[in-house]
């Protein structure tokens, strides 16, 4: 049996890797999935990746250091592979990880805060912010929902504010 430890980062670290037509990465995890993700968008908007441009570059992707990373260039162009994986589930219509952290940041809750509002265990709130687990889509609703209302305490309101009450609650 595995470690905790091992268990929560086998699903970030990549086994293989092959570039595929049109700046797109096939990528296998240690946890059995695999993925398909779309490089186009970010090569074409983030100046350090305009290199990849080149396609016989592109061709040179390969799993870097410790499978947390595909790399181009040692020490110099690599991604990594949990923001891969992140860009991947989004692209096939699931729900990433890195939207429960921001929903964190932005709404300053502390994870057992979060767990409380959203009504599950701060354990699976966990694995949905770690990407351990897919976040079911009632759970993101969930979290836009509360950012919606914005509830003053632990009771939710019964109605949602208009617009202007809204405003007027959290001016």
């Amino acid at each position: 049996m595995r470690g905790a430890c091992a268990m929560s980062k086998d699903h970030f670290q990549l086994t293989r890797v092959a570039a595929l037509p049109d700046y797109r990465l096939g990528l296998s995890y240690a946890d059995g999935h695999s993925f398909e993700v779309d490089l186009r968008g970010w090569i074409a908007t983030t100046v350090p990746l305009r290199p990849l441009q080149d396609a016989a570059l592109f061709a040179q992707a390969k799993v870097g250091f410790a499978g947390r990373t595909v790399e181009w260039i040692e020490d110099a162009l690599d991604l990594g592979a949990d923001n891969l994986r992140n860009l991947a589930v989004e692209q096939a219509g699931g729900i990433g990880h890195e939207r429960i952290w921001n929903w964190l940041h932005d709404t300053g809750m502390t994870p057992d805060q979060a767990a409380r509002a959203l009504g599950i265990s701060r354990r699976m709130l966990i694995y949905y912010r770690d990407g351990e687990k897919p976040i079911p889509r009632a759970i993101w609703l969930a979290c836009l929902g509360w950012e919606a209302v914005r509830p003053m305490n632990d009771s939710l309101p019964r109605n949602i504010p208009t617009a202007r009450e809204y405003a007027a609650l959290h001016a």
